[in-house]
């Protein structure tokens, strides 16, 4: 049994049947402040709301409906298409000087243990949770039955042309190499295997 927890009262741009992909991206700050952006930005008609929010903990928040899109996307017909699951996590990291802490792009700290690779100009990335990758494995497993999706993965974060036209579960970084998220801090094959087996 998976736990999916209503949040808010967005309203939808739009609503299609049939979606052939989902999206992961990630909220590049807090799960609290994130969700404040998404009430309060632009008055509140903030446009660019994911049908899901996955946060560290584990807890599956659904801001709209499978059938519901936003504009996620500048692509109409990407956000039409697809299913917007966005993970807590800060995203890219820079170590502060003569600091035992690290920052992300609006200055929140973190001080855990990040995950260090060089990726698109950046070398420190906040970890995603093991609880996240339950849930999340958890939440498109049931996505992908209730919907008639394909299973298959991108397990990459690269930039593909043509990838809107994939059939199954894709990253924000697979669409432009201007995003960062899923960064490599994701576990893609974990997440396949997961998939895959559960």
């Amino acid at each position: 049994m998976i736990d999916i927890i209503k949040y808010g009262d967005f309203k939808p741009l739009g609503k299609q049947k049939k979606k052939s992909q989902i999206i992961l991206t990630h909220t590049s700050r807090n799960v609290e402040n994130y969700l404040t952006s998404l009430r309060y930005r632009h008055n509140g008609k903030y446009k660019k709301i994911p049908n899901y929010i996955v946060t560290k903990d584990g807890r599956i928040l659904n801001l709209l409906d499978n059938i519901e899109h936003c504009q996620f996307f500048s692509d109409t017909q990407i956000n039409r298409n697809s299913i917007i699951i966005c993970l807590e996590n800060l995203g890219w990291l820079e170590k502060q000087p003569l600091e035992n802490h690290y920052v992300n792009w609006i200055g929140d700290i973190y001080k855990g243990k990040v995950f260090e690779r060089k990726w698109r100009d950046y070398f420190f990335w906040d970890p995603y949770s093991d609880e996240q990758l339950d849930s999340l494995t958890k939440l498109c497993k049931k996505i992908i039955l209730d919907m008639r999706m394909s299973k298959e993965i991108i397990e990459h974060n690269t930039k593909i042309n043509g990838i809107q036209k994939f059939q199954g579960v894709v990253t924000r970084s697979n669409f432009d190499s201007s995003f960062t998220d899923l960064s490599p801090a994701f576990d893609f094959e974990k997440f396949r295997k997961k998939i895959e087996n559960e």
